[in-house]
């Protein structure tokens, strides 16, 4: 069959739906969990925990990811792992009512991380097959979008919806499970769509193997850790998200929490409407005006502004724990901050990485970054609803920006070029 090379108006035919369903496995396992576990009763610390180590398929997805490079082309993975997570979503809607359904959930939730992990090294991959460096840059803000819209839509639109239907009447485990029969639809029908969709890149191929399957991995392993400057690299995509990864544990369980007990006072329904409208706005925002901002200025000069963007707007968490505001305007404006300088500032993030997966193998050694991005993710995240548990709301979001210091300090190690610019693109 005939491949080509995708414009620029073609791209947006498939880009916004695959990171949108890249993103909703990784919100159902590591996000919506926490909110179908706080409206059944789990403690705080046993969510942040449990949930926490649902990243680890997404942090030793290396592992596998060149057999994704070997083995079969990476269209050809992304629609078949489509299918395989549809089926699982169907699973977990048939197990939420059960009676043993914490261990029975958590297992699937493992197996969707597994599928989704392998979704996204061919997806990432396709991605910096499918496309010209400068068209990189400038959809960097829509696939980065698209995937953090995904996130609010879990944790808005369907968060929102559970709590309707349990308004409405529906046991709270009837309606989880209606939430995840309708991820399990949507996962079918977007594996159709992406089978016709997806364009056929001509360097969309079987990698070359000049030696056995296990010597060919090695070697892509090892061409990783040779890069330039490899340490520091390492320590950026550990450290950059360190207070995030603590902060989006426990953000959920305080808007729910009641206000005795230092949260919000929220119901299940609010929070939905609150991140799945003013949320993704501001995340829209952000995340467009950020890959933007990098195609014309390239990603050196934007920085430090974007490490800022993602960093100090953790400030509107300790105003709200400590003023507990009960205006609408008070609380979807933090809201809003929030997610607009999560939208601007992890940009930066997502074009770093694509400099340094650069070279012979760039899917697999971007998989390689992404594992890093998952374990900076994971390891804060164990211990903070313990940690919120021990020193309350206050402290806790207080800890939580002194937490931003690691993240500036790496900032100012790594270097950078104007690789995603527009000079250099022209």
């Amino acid at each position: 069959m005939e491949q080509t090379q995708p414009r620029a108006g073609r791209a947006w035919s498939w880009i916004p739906t695959l990171y949108f369903a890249q993103g909703l496995p990784n919100a159902a396992a590591v996000t919506l969990s926490v909110a179908l576990y706080k409206s059944l009763g789990v403690s705080n610390a046993d969510i942040a925990l449990y949930t926490s180590w649902l990243y680890v398929p997404w942090v030793i997805k290396p592992l596998w990811s060149p057999l994704v490079e070997l083995l079969g082309r990476k269209r050809h993975w992304i629609v078949a792992t489509q299918v395989l997570l549809g089926a699982l979503f169907a699973a977990v809607a048939l197990t939420v009512p059960g009676p043993d359904f914490f261990r029975a959930t958590l297992a699937l939730f493992w197996l969707l991380a597994f599928s989704s992990a392998t979704h996204d090294i061919a997806a990432d991959g396709f991605y910096l097959l499918a496309l010209p460096a400068q068209q990189q840059a400038a959809f960097v803000g829509v696939r980065s979008t698209f995937f953090r819209i995904a996130l609010l839509a879990a944790q808005g639109g369907l968060v929102w919806l559970a709590g309707r239907w349990i308004k409405g009447g529906t046991g709270v485990a009837e309606a989880w499970s209606g939430v995840f029969a309708l991820l399990a639809v949507f996962f079918g029908s977007v594996a159709l769509c992406h089978h016709f969709l997806l364009p056929r890149p001509a360097g969309d191929v079987v990698a070359k193997r000049e030696r056995d399957l296990l010597g060919s991995s090695w070697a892509v392993f090892a061409a990783f850790f040779r890069k330039k400057e490899i340490v520091t690299a390492l320590a950026f995509l550990l450290l950059y998200r360190f207070a995030e990864a603590q902060l989006v544990r426990l953000v959920q369980p305080f808007l729910l929490d009641p206000r005795e007990k230092g949260g919000m006072g929220l119901t299940l329904d609010q929070v939905g409407w609150y991140y799945g409208t003013i949320g993704t706005g501001a995340l829209l925002a952000g995340g467009l005006l950020g890959g933007w901002a990098v195609s014309r200025c390239g990603l050196r000069r934007l920085l430090w502004p974007m490490a800022l963007a993602i960093n100090v707007p953790n400030l509107v968490y300790v105003y709200l724990a400590v003023v507990q505001p009960g205006t609408m305007a008070a609380v979807g404006g933090a809201i809003a901050i929030e997610q607009f300088g999560y939208g601007f500032g992890f940009t930066a993030y997502m074009l770093y990485m694509m400099l340094v997966a650069e070279g012979a193998n760039k899917t697999a050694h971007y998989a390689l970054c992404t594992g890093f991005m998952a374990l900076g993710m994971m390891v804060p995240g164990l211990k903070a609803g313990w940690l919120q548990e021990q020193i309350g709301y206050v402290s806790f979001f207080g800890w939580v920006c002194l937490a931003t210091l690691p993240s500036f300090a790496v900032t100012a190690l790594i270097k950078v070029d104007d690789h995603f610019g527009k000079q250099r693109a022209g």
